[in-house]
């Protein structure tokens, strides 16, 4: 899995343990490892959604991994990385993706498969329409005429 090493895998086993019947889902181990979104939702307002303290050893150490997996080059991590950083911000996307990596860690252990990467233009391939109008809007807004043809 991209960013996890070797000393990563052993600090994250030693941390949680290769037992994953402790717990139900990976929901659940996000949870507890504090990274998890916060949900302050009462009479219609919606608060803070700062997620809660959690196991401050898990939470550096998978922090630490979707960085080092945000910096791969032509990955799922990285790809997933650069579509939420500029709506959410770099730290809160950081937070998702290790969010994401400690889930995708929990149903490797549990099911016992191998990691396999869906490539870095996933979020291309899985619309197309609107990545092209969106590329379309962007050079109309630099001062372009844009007319498509689709190739030979």
């Amino acid at each position: 899995m991209p960013g996890i090493d070797r000393t990563a895998a052993c600090a994250l086993i030693a941390e949680i343990g290769a037992d994953m019947s402790k717990f139900p889902s990976s929901r659940h181990l996000a949870s507890w490892a504090g990274l998890c979104p916060g949900n302050n939702r009462s009479a219609g307002k919606q608060r803070s959604g700062k997620s809660h303290r959690g196991n401050r050893w898990i939470k550096g150490l998978m922090i630490e991994i979707a960085w080092a997996a945000s910096h791969t080059k032509n990955s799922y991590p990285a790809a997933f990385y650069r579509r939420l950083a500029p709506h959410r911000g770099k730290k809160r996307a950081l937070v998702a993706l290790a969010n994401h990596a400690l889930q995708v860690s929990w149903y490797l252990l549990t099911h016992h498969r191998s990691y396999v990467d869906l490539g870095g233009d996933y979020f291309e391939k899985l619309d197309r329409q609107r990545l092209q109008a969106s590329l379309v809007r962007r050079l109309e807004k630099l001062g372009h005429k844009v007319i498509l043809q689709p190739a030979a």
